[in-house]
């Protein structure tokens, strides 16, 4: 058995001229959605998150601004920087771009979005609302993760879904993602004890940890299906998965790439969070 790769590039990309044509409509109505982020400091791998959101926005029409503030600004300044564009018309989603400086309280900053801007989905409301099944601003990972999955129609209902990590970012919120869909969820983590038993008896196997190659075919059950959300760069500057791709991809019946993979999809949900955002405006 060889997996059937799931593309986040070619996903993406279909999604993506889908959405151009949904802008051109809101424009020739009056309204073009518009993204506001702001880096704070100069983290090169932040730099280079930001670059290309701008570059997305501008191949399908979103308007985009970027401030970037010095490392040096307090938390108060960026806290009064929200606020401005919490109350500019012209923006519609709002994204302050992790990590900060360890001066700036990440939960203070998050918290001052207005949730009807919050693109990314970290706000409490929109965590709280998507927990309880709510309409809700779904942050952009886990969303298309969720979109990777469907777009192979792969049934979710009933399934077991073992994700391994538990962060705020991914790992919890997909596993809830996919709970809302019927999946029974099991979660790993670094204090698990014998995490192969869970992760041989997945359906579907989401590993977002950030360890390169942390999971080989020897955790997968055949024919499962294997969401790789790590990006780490090995000393030769080669960049891989949290999974070993070549020996999973003999087990799994579907895999996702890295590079390629889940990445891409990140960017095009931040997208139609923008452009649904700008919708409820109207």
């Amino acid at each position: 058995m060889t997996a059937i790769i799931i593309s986040g590039k070619e996903l993406a990309q279909e999604k993506r001229l889908k959405m151009k044509v949904e802008v051109e409509e809101l424009v020739s109505k009056g309204v073009k959605p518009g993204l506001a982020v702001i880096l704070v400091g100069d983290d090169p791998a932040s730099q280079s998150y930001v670059k290309s959101k701008q570059k997305s926005c501008k191949e399908i029409g979103i308007h985009s601004e970027l401030d970037v503030l010095p490392v040096e600004t307090s938390e108060q300044e960026l806290l009064e920087k929200i606020e401005i564009l919490n109350n500019a018309k012209h923006i519609h989603g709002i994204l302050v771009q992790l990590p900060l400086p360890s001066h700036i309280s990440e939960k203070a900053v998050i918290e001052a979005i207005d949730p009807n801007k919050d693109v990314d989905g970290f706000h409490p409301i929109n965590i709280g609302r998507m927990m309880t099944g709510q309409e809700a601003f779904l942050p952009c990972t886990p969303y298309g993760i969720v979109e990777m999955i469907k777009s192979k129609n792969i049934d979710l209902e009933g399934k077991h879904v073992v994700v391994v990590g538990r962060s705020n970012i991914v790992g919890k919120p997909v596993g809830q993602l996919l709970l809302n869909e019927n999946a029974t969820v099991t979660y790993c983590h670094s204090r698990t004890k014998n995490m192969k038993e869970f992760t041989q008896s997945a359906d579907i196997l989401i590993v977002a940890v950030g360890r390169a190659h942390f999971i080989d075919k020897e955790y997968i059950k055949e024919g499962a299906v294997v969401i790789d959300v790590g990006v780490n760069r090995t000393e030769e500057g080669k960049l891989v998965g949290d999974v070993v791709f070549e020996g999973a991809k003999e087990v799994a019946s579907y895999i996702t790439p890295v590079p390629g993979g889940v990445g891409p999809m990140t960017i095009t949900m931040l997208l139609y969070n923008t452009i649904i955002s700008a919708k409820r405006t109207m």
